[in-house]
């Protein structure tokens, strides 16, 4: 029976806000791009006015970021993608991720780091021996030459950017608030800091919004990987640059360990999925079934499903936590919850616990697959989940999840957008510095920084994270999707920057879409919540769940006495939640409609093809 479809909602009014949201959703039939940076957004849409595909506009955009919130992103990090074809309805990963050196063993680096036997750790977020292969120049390219459209060469792609970076931009406020917080760490860490700094009577410093910033040095980077492709990057001037700046501080990165990323490239994987049919997502009422869901009416042939990328990134943990928050409904530990339990106690109890659950596997179990078994289809069965849900105490906060590691309170320090072209395709795209600026460390002459991806290896014999020759760490950048099960059209691009907060606001956006009816800009305006690294005292299994303002105070009472602890951060503070991108799409008459939000905690917007 075909489906009574008005459009992609209906959505709710919530009531964490005066009126729907200070940002209207953008609806578009060309396309969408959803970042955090207008004139990045506005690079990808040349590239798909001149007739590129999704791929495309995401290389000019992750390169535009680059040149516009250099504290977040860059080519000297790493980048992972999912990839929805629209013509076969299928889903791609790619892994663009860097290892460590061939040297970096674990006996070095613990000398190196002067670690007594015995004594566990991870490697410190300023130590030289955090920066990895920048894995994301080969990201961009093999983007291009695996998903692109075919009609543009690299060069044509990367010219907006290069123009950005030449001729100079006006910053944007919170990039600019970001920049001027971190002036310090680029001088203390690189004797090239001038490179990304602007030159004051008092000395050098980060941009004021509007003000103006050149980085000829970028853009020169920029030409020599659109001339040149992943060969002017990992060899030549700018991989004798990067090998330079680090062993100059004692790093055991040699020119072979870039040549080895060249040959290998990113590495195409599977990505990762589960399917989704809790909290009344499908109504059925006789033979109606409600268009907004665009589901069909047999039980088997139903739901969302939820695509993640696989480990080495820890997007595994987000289709934990809903598989297990499923398997507490479904077990009617929870009930399903309505637009009067958005931001409750009791729902945000169950998806803080569904979290904890997923992350103290993940602190053990994500690692390099390619050195290390990771379990990933055992970690998201159903059986699996259901007996891992037994853990939940619906009145408290449990004592008995002893997590090997813990979800570190981190900022976000990484650009994540989402894609669509006319043609139905697909793109989510992550690219990542790991810190604020990441190593602070600036190869001479190219206009970025590396990034300290490698402060995640643990330095514990035998942990499958442990630091390992040609390794790559747990990582936490993930790019998300959702497609419709009973015929595999897509649903959702989406994903949320922020270190561990990414499975979170994963989770919290993803249902606030599917138990609230939130539009998709409602659903990353709402209020979130994060896990953080600080425990309570007296107890050092418990963290400190921190709270967005707009839940209500009486809410943050009511968890603490349930054993969490939980406080409310305010103002600029706020970043800790992330900052997230959706662009939700339907068809209607033949033709694909999006619908796009862009998270207000960041500078951006969505923008229509």
């Amino acid at each position: 029976m075909p489906l009574n479809f008005k459009s992609v909602y209906p959505a709710e009014e919530p009531e964490f806000l005066s009126f729907p949201s200070r940002r209207s959703v953008v609806h578009s039939t060309q396309g969408m791009i959803a970042c955090t940076q207008p004139l990045a957004a506005r690079c990808g849409l040349k590239i798909l006015d001149a007739g590129g595909n999704a791929a495309d506009a995401a290389v000019a955009v992750a390169a535009a970021l680059n040149v516009t919130e250099p504290s977040s992103t860059g080519i000297g990090g790493d980048m992972f993608c999912l990839w929805y074809n629209a013509k076969s309805k299928k889903i791609e990963a790619m892994n663009g991720s860097g290892r460590a050196s061939a040297k970096s063993t674990l006996e070095a680096v613990r000398k190196d780091l002067g670690l007594k036997d015995g004594e566990a750790g991870n490697v410190p977020q300023n130590s030289i021996h955090a920066v990895t292969v920048p894995g994301a120049a080969a990201g961009w390219v093999d983007t291009v030459e695996r998903f692109g459209s075919g009609k543009l060469t690299l060069e044509q792609i990367l010219a907006p950017a290069i123009e950005l970076a030449e001729n100079g931009f006006p910053v944007s406020d919170i990039a600019s608030s970001m920049w001027r917080a971190l002036e310090k760490h680029l001088i203390e860490a690189s004797p090239n800091y001038a490179e990304l700094l602007k030159k004051g009577p008092d000395g050098f410093r980060g941009p004021e919004p509007g003000e103006l910033f050149k980085n000829k040095s970028l853009a020169a980077t920029f030409r020599a990987l659109a001339k040149e492709g992943k060969k002017g990057f990992y060899t030549g001037r700018i991989a004798e640059a990067i090998v330079k700046v680090t062993k100059d501080r004692g790093a055991f990165l040699g020119l072979e360990d870039l040549r080895d990323h060249l040959e290998r490239g990113s590495e195409p994987v599977d990505p990762i999925s589960y399917v989704f049919k809790g909290q009344g997502y499908i109504k059925t009422h006789g033979d109606f079934v409600d268009g907004s869901s665009g589901q069909g009416t047999n039980e088997d042939n139903h739901g969302l499903e939820i695509w993640e990328h696989p480990p080495n990134g820890q997007g595994i943990v987000a289709l934990m936590a809903i598989g297990i928050f499923e398997s507490l409904e479904e077990t009617g530990k929870i009930p399903r919850f309505t637009s009067a339990d958005h931001n409750s106690a009791q729902y945000l109890h169950a998806v803080i616990e569904s979290l904890r659950i997923a992350f103290a596997d993940a602190s053990w179990w994500i690692a390099d697959p390619s050195h290390s078994k990771v379990p990933s289809s055992t970690l998201i069965s159903k059986p699996y989940l259901a007996e891992r849900a037994k853990l939940f105490d619906p009145l408290k906060a449990s004592s008995k999840i002893y997590d090997r590691g813990s979800p570190a309170h981190n900022h976000s320090d990484t650009v994540y957008f989402a894609v669509t072209d006319k043609e139905g395709n697909g793109i989510s795209f992550i690219n990542s510095i790991f810190d604020s600026f990441g190593s602070g460390i600036i190869p001479e002459g190219t206009g970025f920084v590396l990034q300290n991806r490698g402060a995640s290896f643990q330095l514990t014999e035998g942990h499958p994270n442990v630091i390992a020759p040609g390794k790559r760490p747990y990582h936490t950048i993930i790019p998300a999707m959702v497609t419709n099960v009973h015929d595999g059209s897509l649903h959702s691009v989406y994903g949320v920057m922020g270190g561990f907060m990414q499975p979170q606001g994963h989770v919290q956006v993803l249902l606030n879409t599917i138990s609230f009816k939130h539009n998709p800009q409602t659903a990353l305006d709402a209020p979130r919540f994060c896990i953080g690294a600080e425990g309570i005292p007296g107890d050092p299994y418990e963290r400190t769940v921190f709270l967005e303002e707009g839940i209500g105070e009486s809410v943050c009472q009511e968890l603490r006495e349930m054993g969490h602890g939980a406080k409310i951060v305010k103002g600029y503070g706020r970043r800790v939640f992330g900052r997230g991108q959706l662009i939700r799409a339907h068809v209607e008459d033949e033709v694909t409609v999006y619908s796009a939000g862009s998270d207000p905690r960041g500078d951006g917007a969505a923008f229509p093809g």
